[in-house]
């Protein structure tokens, strides 16, 4: 009798039970939920244009397309390196005003102030989130990443647009870049810098040989 007493008071009760099991399912929906939340998060920022992303491959210049000559818009240029990366990388203007429409041609400069090749990474953002639906890179150097040997100066070009329907409530847009070294990613991996759309030094250069 006393045995069968202390067994019943050491199981679990059906009402535990049914709570530790609830709030398990509470714990990997919460998990699974934070999850899904990033790219629910990614295509609602992409299709509403707020979260400064801008094109990641070549943009067409619309047929037809002309400036509106009736208005600018100030473009200002900005650079962020990630620390620990020996470069020099700055804009050859800082600050523009064009014409909706008008398809305009600048370039950045890097300098790799190291005594090793690195290979940068360039990632652009464009503030206000809401102008950069706007702003279209027909070229632009961060498509690729950027291999440059040691004490290497090279200047990266940029041609781009702002959409001529850019609402009349932006007047200055941002575009920032951040500059990050992914020399590792190429020596840990060679597959995965050929996933990511990394190119090796020497194709980039006889690519930029050929005429």
């Amino acid at each position: 009798m006393e045995l069968s007493a202390m067994n019943a008071k050491n199981q679990p009760s059906k009402p535990h039970k049914k709570l530790t099991i609830k709030l398990l399912f509470a714990v990997v929906a919460m998990f699974g939920f934070g999850f899904a939340l990033v790219p629910i998060y990614d295509v609602m920022c992409d299709t509403l244009g707020i979260n400064g992303k801008t094109n990641t491959s070549s943009a067409i210049q619309p047929k037809g397309m002309e400036p509106d000559t009736s208005r600018t818009v100030r473009v200002e240029f900005m650079v962020h390196i990630n620390q620990g990366m020996p470069w020099q990388f700055a804009p050859k203007q800082t600050v523009m005003d064009v014409h909706p429409g008008q398809v305009i041609q600048t370039a950045y400069i890097a300098y790799n102030e190291s005594d090793t090749a690195l290979v940068g990474q360039a990632v652009p953002s464009v503030s206000p989130g809401l102008g950069a639906a706007y702003f279209n890179k027909i070229e632009c150097f961060c498509f690729n990443q950027q291999p440059l040997a040691a004490s290497e100066k090279a200047e990266m070009p940029l041609i781009f647009y702002i959409e001529p329907d850019i609402p009349n409530s932006i007047h200055t847009l941002t575009l920032s870049y951040s500059l990050y070294d992914i020399t590792d990613v190429e020596k840990i991996s060679p597959t995965l810098a050929i996933q990511t759309g990394a190119i090796q030094a020497d194709e980039i250069r006889i690519a930029r040989s050929k005429p």
